[in-house]
């Protein structure tokens, strides 16, 4: 006699779980993060027979959800409502990362006028969640009165576990897309055209992991001297992309009016310690390159040294103290140091992500780039840092490479000199370059 009624629970079972599957499936792929909660929504009113269904997001300041999608409530996207976490039906839901069922909607225990206005007898929420984290809250309702049950809850925070994935699943495909495009945006399409410079660049992104916050900038100041900078912003992903805009267009504005680059690099740091403490980490290395192209100003927050080569000598890491990283605290002045760029020198910037891998000690790194700059052409010189420092491996980390050579001696005579072998390492080389360095 049981065994219809076994039957008839499996076959039940069987149809639940097609219904919810439906929720999230491959056709939804192609749409974007709002359509396809609009989607979603349809599906979670057909499939727990509700007449209201709505998704609120939690804001970049984490204080708030934000209506993003709605079916029968539209009204709460339309108004831009947004819920204080800890308050309400949709904030103690979030708070508290537990489910809320309503029998009878009011006042009391419902923040959000709208769902009275429209007559909202019955409500069921349960928070979004991705790795354990609330992203947001998904609640359905009834212009009836209804008593919602133990399997209803459990259908709506499986449907919702479906929905946190795909929502951050977009979102993550989204923001790499993004910050792609950002990060594209914001280095220089062209090096700047300097007569007697030679200039050149690499970029290359890290196979996984997404876009970080490397990146390179040269250009000319209204004194005539040339502005070097190359930077590497902590973290990944569209927020780091953010990060190294901001910085590169603060950068920019402060160089513009000072003409020495540790103050520059200060001013950038008061900024970020006024205005975003605590959110911003990034090592900077800035040098401004007098007209004459004999000599430059360099001053390090917290970045890797440059390498110099001279015409008939090994090339070597500049010796250049380092101060800490832009986003630090300290009450140390910044320091300058000043490179003599005798005619041929080639001097080479770069990310650490050129050097620095996984289980291998950093000089390692650093003696490898060594012997593989050298006086001669830039573009030379830039296939052979890639060809023996990076070759068929894909890089662990973005690399940003930038390297300038002083192409002609005072009379125009052309000074190139062929690629030479290093035979010492790094740590055994002299400092090359280095005149006098400011405290």
């Amino acid at each position: 006699m049981s065994a219809p009624d076994e039957t008839r629970d499996a076959s039940t079972a069987d149809e639940l779980l097609r219904r919810i599957e439906s929720v999230t499936d491959v056709v939804l792929t192609h749409l974007s993060v709002e359509d396809l909660l609009v989607e979603l929504l349809e599906r979670v009113q057909g499939l727990l027979e509700v007449d209201t269904a709505a998704v609120l997001l939690l804001d970049p300041s984490s204080e708030y959800l934000v209506a993003t999608a709605a079916k029968g409530i539209e009204a709460e996207v339309r108004q831009g409502v947004r819920i204080p976490l800890g308050r309400g039906f949709a904030g103690r839901i979030a708070a508290d990362k537990q489910p809320v069922l309503l029998e009878h909607v009011d006042h009391t225990n419902v923040l959000n006028p709208i769902l009275r206005e429209h007559g909202i007898r019955s409500l069921l929420g349960v928070p979004l969640l991705s790795s354990g984290e609330v992203i947001g809250v998904l609640h359905v309702g009834t212009l009836g009165a209804r008593r919602f049950t133990d399997d209803d809850v459990t259908l709506l925070q499986i449907v919702a576990d479906r929905v946190g994935f795909a929502i951050q699943s977009r979102r993550v495909e989204i923001e790499r897309a993004a910050a792609t495009v950002l990060q594209r945006s914001l280095l220089p399409a062209r090096l700047p055209v300097v007569a007697d410079l030679e200039m050149a660049a690499r970029y290359v992104s890290a196979e996984h992991g997404g876009v970080g916050g490397d990146w390179y900038d040269v250009f000319v100041l209204p004194s005539d001297r040339l502005c070097i900078v190359i930077g590497d912003v902590v973290g990944r992903g569209l927020a780091a992309a953010e990060v190294m805009g901001r910085l590169r267009n603060s950068l920019r504005s402060h160089a513009l009016f000072c003409s020495d680059p540790a103050e520059v690099l200060d001013r950038l740091d008061q900024q970020v310690q006024h205005f975003d403490p605590h959110k911003m980490l990034a090592t900077v290395q800035l040098a401004m390159l007098e007209p004459s192209l004999e000599r430059m100003q360099l001053s390090s927050a917290g970045h890797l040294p440059p390498v110099l080569a001279l015409p008939g000598q090994s090339a070597a890491l500049v010796d250049v103290q380092g101060d800490p990283p832009v986003g630090v605290p300290s009450k140390r002045r910044r320091r300058v140091t000043t490179v003599e760029l005798p005619p041929g020198a080639v001097i080479c910037f770069y990310t650490d992500g050129l050097v620095e891998r996984r289980g291998v000690v950093l000089d390692v790194g650093l003696e490898r780039l060594c012997r593989a700059v050298a006086a001669g052409p830039v573009e030379l010189v830039l296939a052979n840092v890639m060809g023996q420092l990076i070759g068929d491996s894909p890089p662990g980390d973005d690399v940003a490479v930038l390297a300038l050579r002083h192409q002609h001696s005072g009379n125009g005579r052309d000074v190139t000199a062929a690629p030479n072998e290093v035979t010492r390492s790094a740590a055994q080389q002299p400092s090359l370059g280095l005149t006098r360095r400011r405290e």
